[in-house]
């Protein structure tokens, strides 16, 4: 498997490279990222053959977002697939500080929350003019779900339903603005009710569907079943796949390092990198297109690549199985699954 294969989207006229760059890291998550850093690292990946770039407007508080429309500029814009997301518009603050939310240096522009079909169609064009492109290849309804927005998730469901927000995403589909329409979230549950109200051609889902967790299978046997591609992010599950004690953004809980460390014991045995590993297990799904991996310069970006492009036997993924560390109805690489 090479970074640069490409994977169709089933019901659309677009493909997309099986690894795909995220910008997070451009947008300083976690820590500051000089724009030559990522530079660097948006070069890799166009040498190692990655035509595939996600951000959205959230991601430094706008920085990502105008750091890639920069960085893509002189690349033809028929000769890349661009992803970003709606559902907050960047509202002028002065007040805005030094880290939040886990950004640092983060522009002076609040995140606020618009599902409406007003508030999507302002949030697109607005990515528009960042990224520098009219035509965007495909727009996320960017962290929808009662794990994001707790007691206020009706309310903003009621934005994409009855306010219009979905109907804003297929319209710009109609009318040739997006190529392709779906969600970029962090929770299996609220892609299948979003399946019910809208016609969705892809699903990023990040983090639900890794080596370290499958509980979303029966989302990705249905997303199968219905022709609408998944997109991986979060495959390291915010960094604890390669060690930085991070899981969903938080400082992992005892039980996730217990299982991490027993995954790792197995690669071990193989001598397969942990990263690489959590790197192919998911591509082995017929509904995965492409995995998505954030890379703060080009030497993490050659890194994973050289994880995600490694050999790895059969026989791990037989161990793993036989262990209890995967579940038993996820396909597994060298199934031909």
């Amino acid at each position: 498997m090479r970074a640069s294969d490409r994977r169709p989207l089933p019901r659309r006229d677009l493909s997309l490279t099986a690894l795909g760059l995220g910008t997070a890291p451009m947008g300083g998550l976690y820590s500051h990222t000089r724009f030559a850093e990522a530079q660097a690292a948006t070069e890799a990946a166009w040498a190692c053959g990655i035509r595939y770039f996600d951000t959205a407007p959230y991601y430094g508080y706008t920085r990502a977002e105008r750091r890639l429309g920069a960085l893509l500029s002189d690349h033809e814009r028929d000769g890349y697939v661009v992803s970003t997301k709606g559902g907050r518009l960047m509202v002028p603050d002065n007040s805005v500080s030094k880290e939040e939310n886990g950004w640092v240096r983060p522009l002076p522009f609040r995140p606020t929350y618009d599902y409406t079909y007003d508030g999507i169609l302002k949030s697109f064009e607005h990515s528009q003019q960042r990224l520098g492109v009219v035509g965007i290849d495909i727009l996320y309804i960017h962290d929808i779900g009662p794990y994001t927005h707790g007691e206020r998730h009706e309310h903003y469901w009621r934005q994409l339903t009855a306010g219009g927000g979905f109907r804003a995403l297929q319209e710009l589909r109609r009318d040739g603005a997006v190529t392709a329409i779906g969600l970029g979230v962090n929770e299996a549950e609220v892609v299948q009710d979003a399946m019910q109200e809208a016609d969705l051609d892809v699903v990023m889902l990040a983090g639900r569907y890794t080596l370290l967790e499958q509980m979303s299978l029966p989302l990705m046997e249905a997303c199968a079943h219905a022709g609408t591609a998944i997109v991986i992010a979060g495959p390291f599950n915010s960094g604890i796949l390669v060690g930085n004690n991070k899981f969903d953004y938080q400082d992992a809980p005892p039980e996730v390092v217990e299982r991490v460390q027993a995954l790792k014991a197995v690669c071990d045995e193989f001598d397969v990198p942990l990263p690489a590993a959590a790197l192919h297990f998911p591509m082995a799904h017929p509904a995965v297109v492409s995995c998505v991996t954030g890379a703060r310069d080009a030497g993490q970006l050659q890194t994973n690549v050289a994880w995600f492009e490694a050999t790895i036997p059969d026989e791990l993924w037989t161990a793993l199985r036989r262990r209890g560390l995967i579940d038993e109805a996820a396909p597994l690489p060298g199934e031909g699954g």
